[in-house]
């Protein structure tokens, strides 16, 4: 990257994230916000809050966010980019269109998103450009001029997000029993989608079979494995498994679920295994439910020994790989030759949706993409 950290000719950074209650009250509300159009009725969302009210009805996501984006100004300020960094959720406080009128009102006209979704799929990269088209319309239904918004793009692969993780992985083995570390097992968790979600992520050249989605996080799993290996000197079998899942059953989702997995390996003798939720960026509900309560039940009961590794979070790296994301961005739209930052097989992601990208099964508007209506 240039010397001189010039984000020209973006004048500031949007966090955008799924948001979260922070409450017991908050709950059900905020599961309308994410069900809205649904037709789910008040009585199942209770039921399916019930993972919420385990934790007094609090997601973890928001202070997450929070100390991510402490972490960002920090990084940019020791490092002397001049990039004030916002924060709006899809779906609570602080919502995208309320957060996106106070750009307005602070005059930024050109803003690069950061989504807290590091992979391609239609609910982790269409649905948040969806958003902020949605947003962008209500602020012109206002008579307000909204800003012109481009998306950092998929830094699955780039060292900042990996390394966190390859050292989430090894700590997590280390404390597992001496006498199971060696043979454990590495089960790399993602959040499982509907199968056909998945085989339409990405670009449309991409298409099937899993999509960029499945591709994506295979390469992901196996950088990972290998770091582990190169560091430890111990080669441990590992699979792609997924967790989350909350759709109708006749609906085929992405499968291994990660119980079922659990099951199958200690079935099949695993001494081991340690749980790597790489398709998350930080440690919310879904990784403290579903890993740490749900699968840490399943293992305890089938008496396995696990461990489950550190999402990213707020890690420095992690914000030092948003800054060389920004400045990477902001060379191209400069028309400046750039070198992307990306390890593994396939290569640093697109700049910009194209059209036929994680389509939805239902045309909607959608920003920072080729068919933006905001250009």
């Amino acid at each position: 990257m240039p010397d001189a950290l010039d984000a020209t000719p973006y004048d500031a950074l949007l966090l955008l994230s799924f948001g979260g209650p922070e409450g017991p009250d908050d709950v059900v509300p905020f599961l309308e916000n994410v069900t809205r159009g649904r037709g789910i009725p008040k009585e199942r969302l209770k039921e399916v809050g019930q993972h919420y009210f385990l934790f007094g009805g609090v997601s973890p996501i928001n202070d997450q966010n929070r100390a991510l984006l402490d972490a960002l100004r920090k990084d940019f300020a020791g490092h002397g980019l001049d990039l004030p960094v916002y924060w709006g959720n899809r779906n609570w406080a602080p919502y995208l269109t309320d957060t996106l009128r106070e750009m307005v009102a602070d005059g930024r006209r050109r803003v690069l998103v950061l989504a807290t979704s590091a992979y391609a799929s239609y609910s982790g990269c269409r649905q948040y450009r969806e958003n902020l088209a949605d947003s962008l319309a209500a602020l012109q239904a206002e008579g307000l001029r909204p800003p012109a918004v481009d998306k950092l793009r998929h830094y699955f692969n780039h060292p900042g997000f990996l390394e966190p993780m390859i050292d989430g992985v090894i700590e997590s083995l280390a404390g597992l029993p001496e006498d199971v570390r060696d043979g454990a097992h590495l089960a790399f968790t993602t959040h499982s989608i509907p199968i056909a979600s998945a085989d339409t992520s990405g670009p449309v050249e991409e298409h099937g079979d899993g999509g960029a989605y499945v591709k994506q996080h295979l390469d992901v799993a196996r950088l990972v494995a290998d770091a582990v290996r190169e560091r430890t000197g111990v080669d441990h079998p590992w699979q792609l498994v997924y967790q989350s899942r909350s759709g109708a059953p006749h609906i085929p989702w992405l499968e291994p679920d990660i119980c079922d997995h659990l099951e199958e390996r200690h079935a099949a003798g695993a001494p081991a295994v340690v749980m790597a939720p790489i398709g998350f960026v930080s440690d919310h509900m879904e990784v403290m439910y579903d890993l740490d309560t749900e699968a840490t039940a399943k293992a305890e009961e089938l008496g396995l020994p696990v461990r489950r590794s550190a999402t990213v979070g707020a890690d420095p790296r992690f914000a030092a790989a948003v800054r060389d994301l920004v400045l990477e961005r902001a060379a191209v739209e400069r028309a400046e030759q750039v070198t992307p930052c990306a390890r593994g097989a396939l290569g640093a992601s697109h700049h910009l949706c194209p059209v036929g990208c994680c389509p939805a099964r239902a045309p909607h508007p959608a920003a920072a993409g080729a068919d933006s209506p905001y250009a």
